[in-house]
């Protein structure tokens, strides 16, 4: 009878370590799949700024707008957009799911509270960094904002004192000699005109994620990710419409232009049709992100999901070098190069690399 029971404990030990390696690889997999995610929704981002009235304004008589309206309040227009249409397919889900009356009761509570702080730092200026970003220098911003998990980590060392030992220094130095191997292609002769200073600005998304990164945690520890993410998209969305346009419209002379270039934004139909999926695949990404955080761990989900400074460039190119036949957006093999250190170093950062190997033997 004994060795019966040993033998069933011994099967049944056996089947739940089977099981929680089948979760942990099915949660890698989605942490990586919110990457490549997250390089669609750029890739159809960008695209949708090209179609409709936007070729207008970024054309070659710019619709009468100024410098800084192309440059600056456009960049804004078109994360407004994106993040007003993945608001949308947040609710959407949200209502699906049955749990759209646990995020309005969920808006007045402090963690609440705390998405809707980290939703205001990394909507209105780190997105919009990002955009504008990503129209003066191209797909080569990517891997500068892959920045903000080592940003995160000397912000979380500065602000909450948390841990911070040599594995992580060194992953960070990892991470800024890439940017810089980055950078270096945005100086020069064959650079783009405006190219360094679009890669300095997504030093500025890099920034604001990083903290935005630190804030959040704090939050999605306290509700349902799920709900995190809708109160997090819908609040991006609204403060980028009611609040970073009209001040940008403001600088610009002319506060009434914000809601003029929103109204045809979005009344633009060849455009909203790609916005609509850069804004799923937003959602999509942020979704896969959490869930995959769940199951594999923050620290090796962290390091999947900045994989995205390999798959954003890639998306990019395949999206609209190849299929759209738009010049520009392939990279030299420095940056591609220095994308990969880039997940190295995030990986450094996020956990001893070692770790991957003996769990694989555990298990």
């Amino acid at each position: 009878m004994c060795e019966v029971t040993e033998a069933a404990n011994v099967r049944a030990i056996a089947a739940k370590k089977k099981l929680s390696s089948q979760f942990f690889k099915k949660g890698i997999s989605i942490a990586l799949f919110s990457a490549v995610m997250y390089g669609f929704y750029s890739a159809f981002l960008t695209l949708g700024m090209s179609k409709g009235i936007w070729s207008d304004w970024y054309g070659a008589n710019t619709a009468g707008l100024s410098a800084f309206v192309i440059t600056y309040l456009l960049g804004a227009l078109g994360s407004a957009v994106n993040d007003s249409c993945s608001a949308v397919w947040a609710l959407l889900y949200a209502s699906i799911k049955g749990k759209i009356g646990d995020f309005f009761r969920c808006l007045n509570t402090t963690p609440g509270r705390v998405m809707i702080l980290a939703a205001l730092i990394g909507g209105p200026i780190s997105s919009t960094a990002y955009v504008v970003g990503l129209q003066m220098a191209g797909s080569i911003v990517i891997p500068i904002t892959a920045l903000c998990p080592a940003i995160g980590a000397i912000l979380g060392r500065i602000l909450f004192k948390q841990e911070l030992n040599k594995r992580m220094m060194l992953g960070i130095a990892i991470c800024v000699i890439a940017s810089f191997m980055i950078g270096s292609t945005s100086i020069g002769g064959s650079a783009p005109k405006g190219a360094f200073l679009g890669v300095c600005i997504a030093f500025i998304a890099a920034l604001g994620w990083g903290f935005e990164g630190c804030v959040a945690g704090y939050g999605t520890s306290m509700i349902d990710c799920e709900i995190g993410i809708t109160i997090r998209q819908v609040t991006s969305g609204i403060s980028n419409l009611i609040i970073l346009l009209p001040i940008f419209a403001a600088m610009a002379g002319n506060i009434k232009l914000s809601a003029n270039l929103a109204g045809q934004a979005f009344s633009s139909g060849s455009a909203m049709i790609w916005f609509a999926l850069s804004g799923l695949c937003a959602f999509a990404s942020y979704m896969c992100w959490y869930r995959g955080n769940s199951m594999c761990g923050a620290a090796l989900g962290m390091a999947c999901n900045g994989t995205y400074s390999f798959w954003g460039p890639f998306c990019c190119w395949i999206v609209l070098g190849v299929f759209g036949g738009m010049e520009g957006w392939g990279l030299p093999p420095i940056a591609w190069i220095a994308a990969i250190l880039m997940i190295f170093g995030i990986l450094v950062i996020s956990m001893n690399p070692m770790d991957l190997f003996r769990k694989k033997e555990v298990k």
